[in-house]
């Protein structure tokens, strides 16, 4: 049986989870260079400003190993939204349910901090990822070409939202 443990920042989760965006995403994408230093600078950059009282990061353990992750960007919450972003888990540790414990986490987070609108951007045709978001209640509110970011595949953007009843 695998130690599963969700914790907060721990050394070296940002390099883990930039590169499990990379490698997974050039692999079943064809996102290269780009995506994966935009995850890298914007994920650095959101841990740098990272603030409690607003924002959330879960990293999943197994047996010690960063597995995965999930974060809230509350920075925005009352004229954007919270953002939902680097919602990932390793290919080899999928099927244990970390992908629903991250998400439980995190939208625990966000309605305990009574955020009224939750959003993430994703790709279409991630099925099982968007599953999670729809059985947490979140509804595609957005799609457009995301192919800028191959320079040479399609690929559509999504944008879905979650909207806290009152």
């Amino acid at each position: 049986m695998n130690d599963i443990t969700l914790n907060g920042y721990t050394p070296g989760a940002l390099g883990r989870i930039v590169e499990l965006h990379g490698t997974y995403y050039a692999e079943h994408w064809n996102l290269g260079l780009y995506f994966e230093a935009k995850v890298a600078t914007e994920m650095a950059e959101f841990l740098s400003r990272f603030d409690a009282s607003h924002d959330g990061a879960w990293f999943a353990h197994v047996d010690g190993q960063i597995a995965g992750s999930i974060v809230i960007d509350g920075s925005r919450a009352e004229s954007e939204g919270a953002r939902l972003r680097w919602f990932i888990v390793d290919p080899q540790y999928q099927g244990l349910g970390l992908g629903k414990r991250l998400m439980d986490a995190a939208m625990t987070f966000c309605r305990q901090q009574k955020f009224k609108r939750v959003y993430l951007t994703t790709f279409e045709g991630l099925i099982t990822a968007r599953h999670l978001y729809e059985k947490h209640g979140f509804i595609l509110c957005a799609e457009e070409d995301g192919s800028h970011l191959t320079g040479t595949s399609a690929l559509t953007e999504q944008v879905f939202e979650y909207l806290a009843s009152e």
